[in-house]
């Protein structure tokens, strides 16, 4: 297989599962969306989330879910 157009009809003989498979994988292998700068407040916004969580402050999960329904039924 050394063309496109031959790794397309490959590609399209795939059952439907394998394609997401090769899909998901080749989007994992983007170069990240993030800036360096935007990963790092990130990671410490998730750690400050994750301490958070550790102390009993965060937001019951049933609470979450709740938000989410009522978001998704606007």
């Amino acid at each position: 297989m050394n063309t496109i157009t031959e790794i397309q009809k490959a590609i399209g003989r795939l059952p439907e599962k394998e394609k997401s498979a090769l899909s998901a994988w080749l989007q994992s292998e983007d170069e990240p969306i993030l800036s360096k700068t935007e990963e790092a407040a990130l990671l410490a916004r998730l750690d400050r989330g994750a301490a958070e969580l550790d102390a009993g402050e965060g937001i019951p999960l049933e609470r979450v879910r709740e938000k989410i329904r009522g978001w998704a039924g606007k």
